[in-house]
């Protein structure tokens, strides 16, 4: 989610079929769909998540993430360890289902409080794993990236010169 600047709910629909990866070094991933979480009174199919166009972008338009080297890399080590998950996507919940929020947040929690020091864990720091999109566009924004072109695309890192 960091490298690509991905919302979580793009990163739960993220399939194999919207990776254009060499072997090695920079990729694409072609965005199609998400799947926000509403709570089932709020979906048209009763289910909490159901899946929808992009945030901001009409019915049917994609939007084309770069796939830095770094991102590549896990992307590849990802499917050679786990392949597909329910519905072709990447990544699937506990029981072999969708992959849940409730799922991911529990994991960014542990995982938070492994690699962050008692006091940044106290703090708002990285407090979701939606903080991560917007840890990438600071980034590209401390980086120099005009604030108009971050804005528009929100996919930017090969103007940051990382790979």
């Amino acid at each position: 989610m960091y490298y690509a600047a991905l919302r979580p709910a793009e990163a739960a629909t993220l399939r194999k079929s919207n990776l254009a990866l060499p072997a090695e070094g920079w990729g694409e991933l072609v965005l199609e769909s998400s799947t926000p979480t509403a709570g089932a009174s709020w979906t048209d199919s009763g289910r909490r998540r159901e899946e929808r166009q992009l945030k901001h972008r009409a019915r049917g338009e994609t939007r084309v993430v770069p796939s830095r080297p770094a991102l590549t890399g896990l992307l590849h080590a990802h499917l050679e360890s786990f392949g597909n998950g329910p519905g072709g996507r990447l990544f699937g919940g506990v029981r072999g289902g969708e992959l849940s929020e409730s799922t991911y947040c529990r994991t960014w929690r542990r995982a938070r409080a492994v690699a962050l020091n008692p006091v940044d864990v106290a703090s708002p720091l990285a407090r979701r794993p939606y903080d991560l999109c917007h840890a990438a566009v600071s980034t590209w924004l401390n980086a120099g990236v005009p604030p108009t072109q971050v804005a528009a695309r929100r996919r930017i890192a090969a103007a940051l010169g990382e790979g």
